[in-house]
């Protein structure tokens, strides 16, 4: 993108969120060029106190409302309610992510504005939709993780259940709602209707569960935890070197052979028991048994170059720390500057994507609270 105009540069997107998958949405629309103004109350967007707080300011909050404008209104205040209410009829996406009902009683909903502005895309991220028999139920990450499945077939076999370390659930949602949006903006711009958006965030992790879904349609069993082990493929898990821990995906028969080479193991080539992709699995419990003792002989090193040279797929256990500084995140340009609002230097990750071989350009400051409110107030009344 580099010279050219941001892909979003002119759609203009009002905010009602808080915490993580509202404001996720509105950064990724954000980092494309959309003008994002973020409704806050005036003790501000919940997240704002997460820590690490940073001088006063969470980097958690920063990491997800980048790119923004904030303005304070209190809506259940006639006249704030009625500014909202004009910044949102001159916009072209609202986003919002309270619980169903919240909106309408705030006299917000998509049905005040659908018809004084049939263009706008309405944006509703929940926990459980807008309708239905638990439409009315809050939610948070936990929750809908626990309940759309993914606990069950996330950690040890034998262990407590236990969440997927990152909150999937908030930003699947988030990026279910910024694709459906700019689906949305193309039917817009060739002079189409707007239109409700819903997105449940039950349904989008249900959702990006495909592989563990179909498992169950096709089998009518539930699938099962295996740790970091694979249900139709082995050895693809962690294993323990002399010095620590690394991962292999040896996900077909030719991969399977190099493993061998590597580990010293050509013998395992013959076992009736791993001749196959369904049968290493079946028996991966065995295999592991058998390539344990070589592997924790040798340290993690080891083990990756070889590995790396062989053409497996391979990687150790890294924390944060390591990532971040990792050579492929270094060439990728994953970590930006960032200044916040009280002027303290920090970090970042920026987006991923890149276009015509170039990280997109965009803004890294998050807002501080309500910092546009008077702007805006200024706007709305000169007009």
């Amino acid at each position: 993108m580099t010279g050219a105009l941001p892909l979003l540069q002119g759609v203009q997107v009002v905010e009602f969120c808080q915490v993580a998958a509202g404001p996720f949405c509105g950064m990724l629309l954000a980092d494309f060029g959309a003008s994002v103004t973020k409704v806050e109350p005036p003790e501000g967007d919940a997240m704002r106190q997460w820590p690490p707080l940073t001088q006063g300011y969470s980097e958690n909050f920063a990491s997800i409302n980048r790119g923004k404008k904030s303005v304070v209104l209190d809506l259940k205040n006639p006249v704030d309610r009625d500014l909202a209410r004009e910044l949102v009829l001159r916009s072209d996406v609202l986003v919002e992510n309270t619980r169903p009902g919240v909106m309408r009683r705030l006299g917000l909903d998509w049905d005040w504005f659908a018809s004084r502005k049939p263009s706008l895309i309405y944006c509703s991220i929940s926990a459980y939709g807008q309708d239905g028999p638990r439409g009315a139920e809050g939610g948070f990450d936990l929750t809908i993780q626990a309940g759309a499945g993914v606990m069950s077939v996330t950690g040890e076999p034998d262990g407590a259940p236990v969440k997927a370390g990152v909150p999937i659930a908030d930003f699947a949602s988030g990026l279910y709602a910024a694709y459906a949006i700019s689906a949305m903006l193309s039917r817009v711009r060739a002079g189409g209707p707007g239109g409700w958006i819903d997105v449940p965030m039950v349904g989008a992790t249900i959702a990006i569960s495909a592989l563990q879904t179909s498992e169950y349609f096709g089998t009518g069993q539930n699938p099962r935890k295996l740790g970091s082990a694979h249900p139709r493929n082995a050895p693809y898990q962690a294993y323990q070197a002399s010095d620590g821990w690394f991962a292999i995906a040896a996900g077909n028969n030719k991969l399977w052979r190099s493993v061998c080479d590597v580990v010293g193991t050509a013998e395992l080539l013959d076992d009736p028991r791993f001749t196959t992709p369904t049968l290493r699995a079946a028996n991966q419990a065995a295999l592991k048994a058998l390539l344990d003792g070589p592997f924790a002989a040798r340290p993690v090193a080891h083990w990756l170059e070889h590995f790396a040279a062989a053409g497996v797929p391979s990687a150790p256990i890294n924390g944060y720390a390591e990532a971040l500084a990792d050579p492929q995140t270094v060439h990728l340009q994953l970590v930006r500057d960032m200044t916040l609002p009280n002027g303290r230097a920090t970090r970042t990750v920026g987006s991923p994507i890149r276009i015509n071989g170039e990280p997109i350009p965009h803004e890294t400051r998050p807002p501080a609270l309500g910092e546009d409110t008077e702007a805006l107030k200024a706007l709305l009344r000169k007009d």
